[in-house]
């Protein structure tokens, strides 16, 4: 046998042994790609875009002389997407929320407008062929959002894959645009395969690779060798890394995102507090609380402070303090919480700055209804939490924290209501004389 010929034996025995390793799901090298996938692969169409977004603020400062001055900002930003399905002649993509969303406030300013387009890069400034994209759907837990090209453009050429077989050292590959300048793939490996992630406003499963990846790759597909067909599928969806690190980046696995992704709806999932049922039990436990309380029955409505008082005749009375309490004690508004013989209770009197409100708008009724709702399960979770043993395991101690969690969310999502009865407390100046808050509390 010449050399030639042991050349050929010896390549055709190291792909022999490559496959035969490629025991699990997915392969834990690329290599383990089949020649027609390969093949398949260098000639595939594109089918991952720069995603421009931009939004525009408006800003509102006092100048020298106390005018009131409106300026305007504009905010820039690039990310992936890829296009996933056709829907008629449009095209859906996939990329993460906090690519296709700005706040409705930066920095003190407030968003007027947005728009998001499929750019060449980020320094592409000729916009005539740009691409405008509408959002379908986000979902912020998720970090996932769904857009729509009313044309039709090159989607993924891959199967949808199953995250949950991942495992460490499987092999990935990453495309997208680094930094936003070019459409470029990276490779890593799997370094943990099932880790949560709750930081902010998150709630979803992700795992972590060590595929070197940057800003502006926010939203790239993350694809992984099928060990049963040697194809690429895709397993995730790269949405962030770690500040301290240059390769540790966090995906979202593709398993819990197949539900959005069919139906262009967010998925319902179990709530993260029990349900509060606000009836006559309710309030009685909540009365029961309060009365029992060795420490101030204070509790957080978004960034203001309320606190919740029994009465004799068994009226609660709630009372929401200014932002800058406790400089300042009087409340900006104080509500009555009249029992009955079924439901949680009912509206009595408004006090707004301790002076009586009786002739509220439509508007102004609705917005003392939703900051009713919110006062009692704010009060029921917050005295529920306070009055909770000390966790004895693990698992009691994790339980305790995913409720905080949901709790903080919870208070963080009443910035609006907070800032509404701020408003409301400035335009109304009833002519009558406050009333002292003991009064209202005997």
């Amino acid at each position: 046998m010449g050399p030639r010929a042991i050349l050929v034996c010896a390549a055709l025995l190291c792909a022999r042994t490559a496959s035969a390793e490629c025991t699990g799901a997915y392969a834990e090298d690329l290599s383990a790609l089949s020649p027609r996938a390969r093949e398949a692969e260098r000639h595939a169409p594109r089918y991952v875009y720069a995603v421009r977004t931009t939004a525009t603020y408006e800003c509102v400062a006092y100048g020298a002389g106390g005018e009131l001055r409106k300026t305007k900002s504009t905010q820039t930003a690039h990310g992936t997407a890829f296009g996933y399905r056709h829907d008629g002649g449009d095209t859906l993509l996939l990329t993460n929320e906090h690519v296709a969303e700005w706040p409705e406030v930066h920095e003190g300013c407030k968003r007027i407008s947005d728009s998001l387009r499929i750019v060449d890069s980020d320094h592409d400034d000729y916009a005539a062929d740009d691409i405008p994209l509408t959002r379908v759907v986000a979902d912020q837990a998720l970090d996932i959002a769904v857009l729509r090209a009313h044309t039709k453009l090159d989607i993924l050429p891959w199967k949808i894959g199953a995250s949950g077989k991942l495992t460490a050292r499987t092999a990935v590959e990453v495309r997208g645009f680094p930094l936003g300048e070019f459409q470029a793939i990276n490779v890593g490996k799997v370094i943990s395969a099932n880790e949560h992630d709750d930081y902010g406003d998150w709630d979803h499963d992700d795992f972590v690779v060590d595929a070197l990846l940057t800003s502006g790759g926010s939203g790239s597909p993350v694809l992984a060798v099928s060990c049963k067909t040697g194809e690429l599928e895709l397993v995730g969806i790269f949405h962030a890394h770690y500040n301290a690190a240059s390769a540790l980046n966090v995906v979202v696995s593709i398993d819990q995102l197949r539900t959005l992704m069919k139906t262009l709806q967010v998925p319902k999932r179990a709530p993260g507090e029990p349900l509060i049922v606000l009836d006559a039990a309710a309030r009685s436990k909540l009365v029961d609380a309060i009365r029992g309380s060795i420490d101030p029955p204070y509790f957080p409505l978004g960034p203001l402070v309320a606190t919740a008082n029994v009465r004799g005749d068994g009226t609660l009375v709630w009372a929401i303090f200014p932002s800058d309490f406790p400089r300042a004690t009087r409340p900006l508004l104080v509500v009555e919480d009249v029992g009955g013989e079924e439901g949680f209770g009912s509206v009595g009197r408004v006090l707004v700055g301790l002076r009586p409100y009786p002739d509220r708008d439509a508007d102004a009724q609705a917005l003392l209804l939703r900051t009713l709702d919110a006062l009692r399960r704010d009060a029921i979770v917050a005295l529920d939490m306070r009055a909770a043993p000390t966790p004895a395991s693990r698992d009691a101690f994790e339980r305790a924290a995913r409720r905080r969690k949901a709790y903080d969310r919870m208070i963080d999502g009443q910035r609006e209501l907070a800032g509404a009865l701020d408003e409301l407390a400035a335009r109304v100046h009833p002519q009558t004389t406050p009333i002292a808050l003991s009064q209202l509390l005997h």
